[in-house]
């Protein structure tokens, strides 16, 4: 992908208040989820009246919010059909609604696929990319494991046929107790015995480069199997208030100069200065997995350093 994809700036408040219940929950430690039946589905949007309507791609300034904030926006409405889970093994389901309140059944194919299925709970720990399937009355149904209570964020990412493409956010909720996970600054990850390497900086407003690197046993991986037609896909998710950001790498699989490893190279542009978790998809050997990072932004140029005081060095 040549143009990198951008964060707009989003509400203080909702930051504001995102970051406050984090830090409040962190502080008092375990605590219990309780889940209630129905809730914050967001489908009082489409008929326009209701909590629902706040979110909606009409509110003033919603054109400028990250994707994933909203439940509905542009017409569109993520409408889950129950926004209660258990922990363990789950079937999710969800419609789209469209501008009339009607099941949307048309979708484009976007890197294979014609949903993309995000699902992570709140402390950005369980992430899950799944793809569901739709029924022909427009529902769509996945399986979902939930390993941990809490409350989780879900994310429909799609393109309807003849719109733009959108990514909705709802909140669903696993009952039981809940205890933050706490994610230190990081840009290796191991995961089955691959070490992954983030390299480059993201850099508030400018065309970050970030290249991440797969290795097995001390060897460069090149031998990368395409996975939903790209060699790895990156979610970046903006800690406190889950801005959500889907970025696929430089160059396509079969294009005659796009090596199968062990570098994927990425361009990302985010607006705000914070901190952000990183997920990365990639298969080797039949197998997709998942590397993690979390990696805060500098003033230095992208590919620079930052000491751990965070002062930027050339």
């Amino acid at each position: 992908m040549n143009t990198a994809v951008k964060l707009t700036a989003y509400g203080a408040a909702l930051a504001l208040v995102a970051g406050g219940a984090w830090a409040a929950g962190s502080a008092v430690g375990p605590f219990t989820v309780d889940a209630a039946p129905g809730g914050h589905d967001g489908t009082s949007g489409a008929e326009g009246t209701g909590h629902g309507d706040d979110h909606s791609g009409t509110v003033a300034g919603a054109s400028d919010q990250p994707a994933g904030l909203a439940s509905s926006r542009g017409g569109y409405t993520l409408a889950p059909t129950d926004t209660t889970l258990t922990t363990g093994n789950n079937t999710f389901s969800f419609r789209i609604l469209g501008p009339g309140g009607t099941a949307v059944t048309a979708y484009d194919v976007e890197h294979d696929k014609r949903m993309h299925l995000i699902a992570v709970r709140r402390d950005t720990a369980n992430f899950r990319h799944v793809h569901p399937e739709m029924a022909t009355d427009g529902t769509w149904t996945v399986p979902l494991d939930v390993p941990e209570a809490g409350s989780y964020r879900v994310f429909a990412d799609f393109k309807p046929t003849g719109g733009e493409a959108t990514t909705l956010g709802v909140d669903v909720d696993a009952a039981g107790t809940f205890e933050p996970h706490a994610h230190a600054p990081s840009r290796v990850a191991e995961v089955d015995g691959y070490q992954v390497r983030l390299d480059g900086d993201l850099v508030p407003g400018t065309a970050s480069a970030l290249r991440l690197t797969v290795t097995k046993g001390g060897a460069a991986v090149t031998d990368l199997e395409p996975y939903l037609a790209a060699y790895g896909h990156l979610v970046a998710l903006r800690r406190g208030d889950l801005a959500y950001l889907h970025v696929h790498p430089e160059g396509a699989p079969g294009d005659g100069r796009t090596p199968a490893g062990p570098t994927i190279p990425f361009v990302a542009e985010v607006p705000t200065a914070g901190t952000y978790r990183l997920f990365l998809d990639f298969r080797h050997a039949g197998v997709v997995r998942t590397a993690e990072f979390t990696v805060g932004t500098s003033d230095v140029p992208a590919g620079g350093h930052e000491d751990e005081e965070g002062h930027g060095h050339g």
